[in-house]
């Protein structure tokens, strides 16, 4: 049997190393042939395919029906969407490529199997909207803002009136203190608005 991992972890500072042992160990074990590892480090489980380039590979491998089994360690390196894990079973299946999850001991290539991936999608998004549901309460209590602040609206006023005196958007972005692409947004604005 041909088969690929599908490694990933969430921050910089973490490491594959542990899922790659654990599913070597199981490849051993069950004379897999691995003929393919992807690896997307530092990359969140919530980020789409466009997001994460070596699960955009796995994905290119599955429509060439490079392999029969895709290993993971568990159904969060896949994705924390229930819709997304749901889509990526579908893709998989149609191509006749099954699943392995370690920790979670999953087959896909039984009925149960599949029927308990899509019940721990349901738990991983869960999951997900407990975190975030927590960090937007601690953020509240502490009176914190996440990003960029906003540009004031002396800043838009005065990028309007450089813009309309004929000036380049980055010639504007330097005087104003302003990116170059809060200055193209507000261009475009003015244009909608037929100021431009």
């Amino acid at each position: 049997m041909k088969v690929a991992f599908y490694l990933r972890v969430s921050t910089d500072d973490q490491t594959i190393e542990n899922q790659r042992r654990d599913l070597d160990e199981v490849a051993r074990r069950l004379e897999w042939d691995i003929v393919a590892v992807y690896a997307d480090e530092g990359i969140s489980g919530s980020k789409g395919r466009d997001q994460r380039p070596q699960f955009n590979e796995l994905l290119k491998g599955v429509a060439r029906k490079e392999f029969d089994l895709i290993a993971a360690w568990s159904v969060c390196r896949l994705g924390r969407s229930l819709s997304d894990l749901v889509n990526f079973l579908n893709d998989i299946n149609n191509r006749d490529v099954d699943l392995y999850l370690h920790k979670q001991g999953l087959d896909t290539s039984t009925p149960a199997g599949r029927m308990m991936f899509q019940m721990l999608g349901v738990f991983s998004e869960f999951e997900r909207a407990i975190i975030s549901d927590r960090v937007k309460a601690g953020l509240a209590r502490t009176d914190k803002v996440i990003g960029r602040p906003g540009v004031g609206d002396w800043k838009i006023n005065r990028v309007k009136k450089q813009l309309r005196s004929g000036k380049s958007i980055r010639a504007v972005a330097e005087l104003a203190k302003v990116s170059v692409g809060t200055v193209s947004r507000i261009r475009k604005e003015m244009a909608a608005e037929g100021l431009v």
